[in-house]
């Protein structure tokens, strides 16, 4: 069902000095900043093999990652997996009595389209589900 693991996101609180400890302690490359006003985030990608590290800020307190952030503190997130055909995975999703955030995909970083499972039916971890945009090529359109 799912292509490969595409991120795993993890929540921080100082972006900067996230970005800073990833590039100079793990060697690894920043490959695109973006805020995404709809889910309420500025996210980085990181490069790793074929997958990435997505940092996560939030823009304010009440956005999701905001209350994350304060309920559980800094850490990891969830994890997302590529699809070729969202809309198809999401029916074959729901058809298996699994529980859709988003029964509809929205905007996600770099052009994607992404839906979220409930972690209550993912045995407690937040999945998100991406179809990414053209090729699925990590690109730098932030210019950072």
């Amino acid at each position: 069902m799912f292509d490969r693991i595409d991120h795993v996101g993890l929540a921080v609180e100082d972006l900067d000095a996230a970005i800073a400890l990833y590039e100079t302690s793990f060697g690894m490359k920043l490959a695109h900043r973006e805020t995404v006003e709809s889910q309420g985030v500025e996210a980085v990608l990181l490069d790793v093999g074929d997958g990435h590290v997505e940092l996560l800020r939030p823009l304010g307190e009440d956005t999701a990652v905001g209350k994350f952030l304060a309920r559980k503190g800094p850490g990891l997130h969830h994890v997302a997996y590529a699809v070729g055909n969202i809309d198809a995975t999401l029916e074959k999703l729901a058809a298996t009595g699994l529980e859709l955030i988003d029964s509809e995909p929205r905007a996600g970083i770099r052009g994607s389209r992404v839906a979220f499972l409930h972690p209550r039916s993912t045995g407690g971890v937040l999945t998100e589900i991406v179809e990414p945009a053209g090729d699925g090529e990590t690109t730098d359109e932030g210019g950072h």
